[in-house]
């Protein structure tokens, strides 16, 4: 897996690989399609972390981030050991919310799929919805 980020007018761009597995394809050789969850959380939580944002530190802050909404429209099938190539954006990060856009290509730079997700800042101890944290809003900017 690999990754690389870019700021783009402002916006915050960033990109990881990561290869199909045979655990994750069905009897034809294609990925199925539910991993595709699976690659966007890593997507995304290597974009934060390319921006010195931690998933574990968050949490052992107290700081939860639950998905509340995921979308995703299938072009063409990824396929047993294409080494896919995962762009991700930041296109929300307001109030208590932050949310990401995915285009999921293969090595021939087809685009197999377009995703968003979006996750809101919840207190551990009270699982009630928060307010950004200053330092990720300071990071990200």
């Amino acid at each position: 897996m690999t990754n690389s980020s870019s700021a783009d007018s402002g916006t915050l761009k960033f990109s990881t690989k990561l290869r199909v597995r045979y655990a994750e394809t069905d009897k034809m050789g294609f990925c199925y399609y539910g991993n595709y969850a699976s690659y966007f959380e890593v997507a995304r939580v290597e974009a934060l972390r390319e921006k010195g944002i931690s998933y574990k530190e968050l949490e052992d802050a107290g700081i939860l981030l639950p998905v509340t909404h995921f979308e995703i429209r299938y072009f063409q099938a990824a396929k047993y050991d294409e080494l896919l190539e995962i762009k991700t954006q930041i296109t929300l990060l307001k109030g208590v919310r932050i949310a990401f856009a995915y285009q999921t290509y293969n090595e021939q730079g087809t685009l197999l799929n377009e995703a968003t997700t979006e996750l809101v800042f919840v207190q551990a101890a009270t699982l009630k919805p928060m307010a950004i944290p200053t330092f990720i809003i300071d990071q990200l900017q």
